[in-house]
């Protein structure tokens, strides 16, 4: 089947607004024609999407599916738009992917002092994705936290970063100064041991409501800070690495010269 890049965006809006209401308002189209479009969308692809109740809408294993794929397809789309006009008009430009509570403003400062030339877009990463943008386009270079599939990549490791437990207020474990991972044994790990989240929102919106805990790196806690939640340093968690990453075989130009001059400015403490 040929993919509806129109039905697929209609159905991002209602997935992450989890309402149709809501979701025909940002799309400015009316609620009857956006519920029509999504049924007929689900009867191309054969499967359910959402499970709709008269008070709430919820994704299908089928519709997180869908969602966590269809940022990607709808990004490689407007991403291959861009660079097929920006080539007819000769701009030089990079775009660089980082993940949540990362921050490459002052390395793209020093690049951009050398090449000035060249044009730098960011790209924030949703939790659910890490190298997915450097292999579909959209993205040349990446600021990432390891795990992440590092085959036909280039890395190179500028830090590394604790991770915290991060557990609602009125939590058992909440009083304490730290924590060991046995602490978090028996508990819904949202994630790993509990429910999938599609955003760190979601994700924290739901610790908060007591309905799991999360290991989760100390600068996305720092960035997402909020009433009712709590954060305790896991004694014996590792360390995750964090690093810049690329392609492999992109040759001399701005993506190498991004890689050399962004790792310098990163691996400097404090950075």
């Amino acid at each position: 089947m040929d993919l509806d890049l129109r039905k697929l965006r209609y159905f991002v809006a209602v997935a992450e607004h989890r309402h149709f209401g809501r979701a025909a308002a940002a799309l400015f189209i009316a609620q009857p024609v956006l519920s029509r479009q999504i049924r007929a969308f689900e009867e191309e692809l054969g499967c359910a999407l959402f499970t709709r109740t008269t008070r709430s809408v919820e994704l299908t294993s089928a519709g997180q599916q869908l969602y966590e794929e269809a940022h990607g397809i709808t990004a490689a789309v407007e991403g291959a738009v861009r660079r097929v006009r920006e080539a007819g008009r000769s701009v030089r430009r990079l775009v660089v992917a980082f993940s949540a509570g990362l921050h490459v403003a002052e390395a793209i400062r020093a690049f951009t002092a050398v090449r000035p030339e060249v044009v730098v877009d960011v790209l924030p990463l949703p939790w659910s994705e890490r190298d997915a943008p450097l292999r579909d386009g959209r993205a040349h270079v990446g600021f990432l936290r390891h795990p992440f599939d590092d085959s036909g990549l280039r890395t190179v490791a500028v830090g590394h970063e604790t991770k915290v437990a991060c557990l609602p207020a009125g939590h058992p474990l909440a009083g304490r100064r730290t924590l060991v991972l046995a602490d978090l044994d028996g508990e819904p790990v949202l994630d790993h041991r509990g429910r999938r989240t599609a955003s760190l929102e979601e994700k924290f919106e739901l610790i908060a409501s007591g309905q799991g805990v999360a290991l989760v790196p100390l600068s996305v806690m720092r960035s997402y800070a909020r009433p009712g939640l709590v954060q305790l340093p896991v004694t014996d968690f590792p360390p995750v690495v964090t690093c810049l990453a690329a392609p492999e075989g992109h040759g001399p130009g701005p993506v190498a010269d991004f890689l050399e001059t962004a790792a310098a400015v990163l691996r400097r403490p404090g950075t």
